[in-house]
């Protein structure tokens, strides 16, 4: 979520200069000194757009030094999303809502077409992270186009897009619980009484073990730590599936020795060319995003050594 989002937009602007990146179209140049939100509401298309960077209050914000990148859904993006929508995020009542989709928008940095056709993924100022690719010449930022790139700002850049994206809302929790392959898992959470801190702010990133991964356990094991009797034996092992303050997507674990860890303990991270392993469990699934971290899903169970 955004505390303070900050962009401005004055504009050179240049097209995507990648491989096998076509050419787009620029839109009409305001003065290089302008602000993101002076560029952005001297360009027609953008007129949605800054009225929501209004009803957020972040227009003192996007007017700061940056740098910043933003990709900016057209009033035609706009119209795209489920009639009532933008009514709905314009309502002060739900401001902390449109932040959070407004600051999805925002990558900290000045991110030129040129980086970005190199890119896979960019860190958002909501938290979670964009998906970038570049297929037959377009690229995609979690699946809008962009249509207009490189308007050089004051304190940034813009990447016009095609549609708005929107960030994962659901909690690790909510993920989980809704996906249907954790269901011992999300039982055990209850059990623990550790639903509502992992539907918290965060950020956290979970290893995930699956229905499969729990019934490897020793017959009786599950049902053992469930009983209200255990249930000091079952946070503990859950808190060491657990990596406190940071959503750490995969290309940050395969870098890291070892995870620190809720329960104290910490767990090895051993890479052999494209398996990946957290102690005795294999990384199956990686970057399942939630509005509160990450979820990285293993095949087996991890038990601390305490």
């Amino acid at each position: 979520m955004l505390s303070a989002v900050v962009v401005s937009l004055s504009t050179t602007l240049c097209s995507f200069a990648g491989p096998g990146v076509e050419s787009v179209t620029p839109l009409a140049t305001p003065t290089a000194e302008a602000t993101i939100v002076e560029t952005a509401a001297s360009v027609k298309d953008f007129s949605t757009l800054v009225a929501a960077v209004k009803a957020a209050g972040l227009v003192d914000a996007l007017n700061s030094a940056g740098p910043f990148t933003v990709f900016a859904p057209t009033n035609e993006a706009f119209a795209k999303l489920p009639k009532g929508t933008v009514e709905f995020l314009l309502k002060p009542e739900n401001k902390a809502t449109l932040v959070q989709v407004l600051s999805y928008h925002v990558v900290p940095g000045k991110i030129t077409a040129e980086k970005i056709v190199t890119m896979t993924s960019a860190p958002t100022l909501e938290g979670q992270r964009l998906d970038i690719a570049v297929t037959d010449g377009k690229v995609t930022v979690d699946g809008a186009t962009v249509t207009k790139a490189d308007i050089n700002c004051s304190n940034g850049v813009v990447h016009q897009i095609d549609a708005v994206i929107l960030p994962v809302g659901d909690t690790i929790v909510e993920v989980a619980s809704k996906n249907g392959s954790f269901k011992t898992l999300v039982a055990a959470v209850g059990a623990g009484g550790l639903a509502e801190t992992l539907s918290s702010k965060g950020p956290f990133t979970v290893l995930a073990p699956t229905d499969e991964a729990f019934a490897k356990l020793p017959k009786g094991t599950v049902e053992m730590l469930l009983l209200p009797e255990n249930k000091d034996k079952l946070v503990a092992i859950l808190s060491y599936h657990v990596v406190p303050g940071v959503a750490a997507y995969s290309d940050t674990v395969v870098g890291m020795k070892e995870l620190p860890t809720v329960e104290g303990s910490t767990i090895p991270v051993t890479v052999d060319g494209s398996t990946v392993k957290l102690g005795d469990a294999k990384v199956i699934a990686v970057d399942v995003e939630a509005s509160n971290g990450v979820i990285h899903v293993i095949d087996t169970v991890l038990i601390p050594n305490k």
